[in-house]
C-alpha cells in the first residue's frame, strides 16, 4: 500500500507542472466561444438534462443570445437550483414580460420514463406557440445493468427511445414553428457499439460501455433518418460529439480513492470545460452557417466524418420501426 501511494504521490507532482503547462499552452487552441453571433430573440429551445454539464453551458449560452430556453431535467429541485443560478448570473426576468431578453422556464422531463415524456409533450404543446430548436442533451452513461420504468435497458432507453418519443412528439410544433432545428448529441464513442437487434435490450448480455455505445450510434442512426423524413419541410437534423468534457457523466464509473488526484489534474489539464463542449451544440442551434443544413454530423463546429456503420441507412430504417412499436407510437 505504501509502494502504491508513493508511485501516485510521485506520478501526481510529478507530472502536475507538465499537465498544467500543456492545459495552459492548449487552451487557446480549444474553442471557447461560439463562433455564431446570431441572435435567438424571439426563439423557443428546449434544452434536455440542462441543469448542468454541457446542456447548462448549452442554456447560458442561448440565453446571452437572448433565446426563450425550456430547461427539460428530471430532477425539479435541481433544475431550479441551476435555473436560479443562472438568472442571477445573467440578470434574467423571473418571468416573461417586455422588458425581458432571455427567459428561462424550468419542466420536469424524466427520459427514462415514456409516461413522463408524454406528459412533458403535452404541457408544452399546451403552453408553448412555437418551438425553434430542440436540442437532445441528456445522457445516462456506462450505468450497471438497469431498467427503465417501461423495462428498456437503461442506457439504450434514456438515450435513444426516450429522445425518440419526445422528438417525434414535438415534431408537428417542430414543423409550424420553421425554419427549426433538431440537435442530437451524441458521442465519438459510437465507434465501439454495434445495434443487436436480436438483444437490444441487452437480456442475454451487458457491458456497460459497449451499451453506451451503442446508444450513441442508435443517436446517429435516428438523426439520419429523421433527416430523410423531414427533407422539405424545414426542419433540420444534425448530430455532433462534444469532445472529451468535464462533466458528471461519468459518476458510474468507479475510480480508485489513490488514482483519484491524478486522474483530476489529467482530466483539468486534457479534458474540456463544459462551455468549451457546448460549443457545438449552440453552434448548431443558433448559427446561420448551418442554416438548411441537415442530416450530418459535427465536432469542433465543424462538419465531420461518419463510419459507414453510423449511415447504414437500412439499419437506421429498421432501427426507426421497431423504436417505434417499442415507445407505443405503433402497436
Amino acid at each position: 500500500m505504501a509502494a502504491a501511494t508513493a508511485v501516485v504521490l510521485a506520478a501526481t507532482l510529478g507530472g502536475g507542472l507538465l499537465l498544467i503547462a500543456r492545459r495552459l499552452w492548449s487552451a487557446a487552441g480549444k474553442v471557447t466561444r461560439s463562433v455564431s453571433a446570431a441572435s435567438m430573440e424571439g426563439k423557443t429551445v428546449i434544452i434536455t438534462g440542462a441543469n448542468s454539464g454541457l446542456g447548462r453551458a448549452t442554456a447560458a449560452e442561448l440565453l446571452r443570445q437572448h433565446a426563450r430556453v425550456i430547461m427539460a431535467c428530471r430532477d425539479r429541485g435541481r433544475a431550479e437550483e441551476a435555473a436560479r443560478e443562472l438568472r442571477a448570473e445573467l440578470g434574467l426576468c423571473s418571468r416573461g414580460g417586455g422588458e425581458c431578453r432571455g427567459e428561462l422556464l424550468v419542466r420536469e422531463l424524466d427520459l427514462a420514463s415514456l409516461r413522463s415524456v408524454r406528459s412533458f409533450c403535452h404541457q408544452v404543446l399546451q403552453e408553448q406557440p412555437r418551438l425553434d430548436v430542440l436540442i437532445n442533451n441528456a445522457g445516462i452513461f456506462q450505468c450497471p445493468y438497469s431498467k427503465t420504468e417501461d423495462g428498456f435497458e437503461m442506457q439504450f432507453g434514456v438515450n435513444h427511445l426516450g429522445h425518440f418519443l419526445l422528438t417525434n412528439l414535438l415534431l408537428g410544433l417542430l414543423k409550424s414553428s420553421t425554419p427549426s432545428r433538431i440537435v442530437v448529441v451524441s458521442s465519438a464513442l459510437y465507434k465501439y457499439g454495434e445495434i443487436n437487434f436480436d438483444d437490444l435490450n441487452s437480456e442475454l448480455s451487458y457491458n456497460k460501455s459497449f451499451a453506451y455505445s451503442r446508444s450513441k450510434l442508435a443517436n446517429l442512426l435516428f438523426a439520419r433518418e429523421l433527416a430523410r423524413r423531414l427533407e422539405g419541410t424545414g426542419v433540420t437534423v444534425n448530430a455532433l460529439h462534444p469532445g472529451i468534457v468535464r462533466t458528471n457523466l461519468g459518476r458510474h464509473i468507479h475510480i480508485p480513492l489513490l488514482v483519484k488526484p491524478l486522474l483530476n489534474l489529467v482530466s483539468w489539464a486534457f479534458f474540456r470545460t463544459p462551455l468549451e463542449g457546448a460549443q457545438t451544440s449552440i453552434y448548431l442551434a443558433s448559427s446561420p452557417e448551418v442554416e438548411g443544413v441537415s442530416g450530418k454530423y459535427f465536432g469542433n463546429c465543424k462538419e465531420q466524418q461518419l463510419l459507414p456503420k453510423a449511415m447504414d441507412d437500412l439499419v437506421a430504417r429498421k432501427l426507426w420501426d421497431i423504436s417505434e412499436v417499442m415507445v407505443g407510437l405503433l402497436k
